[in-house]
């Protein structure tokens, strides 16, 4: 596909770009909605064999995307590495990047690893957006191509990471910016013998109201009213969480309140089973956090609950979803750990049941006709 005569005059000649390496490193969400880059690459260009660097355990958010050929990682656990131990990590890393003689670099964030990777890799091109706090002539002379994009909750981040691709003149079309995760084979036989045990028939309403960050999180007492007043009505709930001590301890919380039987798999599921779990559900309910995301990208109906986090930065992407967010509280989004940095934010303790059910009845309706 040709490259469009309105675009940028320095736009790139993907007929010279064979090798395309794609850097974020960042959270599981994030890196999920790098997707539609990928895809775009493989759309437009064909040829283009288009690889990712990314953090070791946010991997399986991209492990079977089939527009992404190979996927090389960076340890979370190198930083507690000794001097000698790093070292080798990331000179074994550095050779094989190298061996791939990238044409061109992608950066999706701020990191300094972008600018190293860009000097000693030496790509061809080489597009970052442009950061505030990254304006020094080492930085800015680590790349070819400097692009803008609106922040601050005004641009959903899918479209600032497609803003990379526009500066080096590739438009993407409305119908390819959709998230890519694709099932795992595996993943389902072990969702399959889970729901097995759980003698879990037919479809349900998946909830899984934890966030590695507290902030994000609706209280424990309004979820466990929630899952009672959906309970009542006849709706198969499935529950989950990921394994850490903190999301647990607020699973104990919610189900100690509970009752009527629920399934309950938390701290049980791999990212992929979660996905297939997400994706055959009726109606995915929590907030801002990866499965969010991944209810997206499954085009699972969603209602979600924003506090503290940007719905037009974050929110669920083209895909049919309700979300809920305070109209009394001027200072929302604000990006903060909790009022006063207490973990706690009012924004979403406030938010009431009702209009949480009544937006899950309205998903659910709209979902059946």
């Amino acid at each position: 596909m040709l490259t469009d005569t309105l675009g940028p005059k320095d736009a790139v000649d993907f007929s010279t770009v064979k090798r395309v390496l794609v850097i974020k490193l960042r959270h599981h969400g994030d890196v999920l909605l790098t997707s539609p880059v990928f895809q775009v690459l493989q759309n437009h260009y064909p040829h283009l064999e288009v690889d990712a660097l990314v953090y070791d355990d946010t991997r399986p958010m991209l492990e079977h995307h089939p527009a992404v050929r190979q996927i090389h990682t960076v340890g979370r656990e190198w930083k507690h590495f000794g001097p000698y131990a790093k070292f080798k990590a990331e000179l074994a890393l550095l050779r094989d990047l190298k061996l791939q003689r990238y044409d061109l670099v992608i950066h999706l964030t701020e990191s300094r690893r972008g600018a190293w990777l860009c000097r000693m890799l030496k790509p061809r091109y080489a597009v970052v957006r442009r950061y505030e706090n990254r304006r020094d002539k080492f930085w800015l002379n680590s790349f070819t191509h400097h692009y803008k994009s609106i922040g601050g909750n005004r641009r959903h981040t899918v479209e600032m990471h497609l803003d990379a691709l526009r500066r080096i003149g590739l438009q993407a079309s409305e119908d390819e910016r959709r998230l890519v995760m694709c099932l795992d084979s595996e993943a389902e036989q072990r969702v399959n013998e889970l729901f097995k045990l759980s003698k879990l028939k037919g479809r349900y309403i998946h909830i899984h109201p934890t966030s590695r960050w507290l902030f994000k999180c609706w209280s424990v007492e309004k979820c466990s009213q929630l899952i009672n007043r959906l309970s009542a009505s006849g709706h198969q709930i499935v529950l989950t969480a990921a394994p850490s001590s903190d999301e647990l301890k607020m699973i104990e919380q919610i189900t100690s309140r509970l009752t009527m039987p629920i399934v309950n798999l938390s701290g049980q599921l791999r990212l992929q089973d979660l996905a297939v779990v997400v994706a055959r559900a009726r109606l995915f309910i929590g907030v801002d956090s990866v499965p969010m995301h991944i209810a997206a990208a499954q085009q699972t109906p969603c209602v979600t609950m924003f506090g503290p986090s940007g719905e037009v930065e974050w929110g669920p992407w083209q895909s049919p979803h309700q979300l809920i967010t305070s109209d009394r509280h001027p200072c929302r989004p604000c990006g903060q750990d909790g009022c006063g940095n207490s973990k706690v934010s009012d924004c979403l303790e406030q938010l009431g049941l009702d209009r949480v059910v009544n937006a899950v009845q309205l998903m659910l309706t709209q979902a059946e006709q």
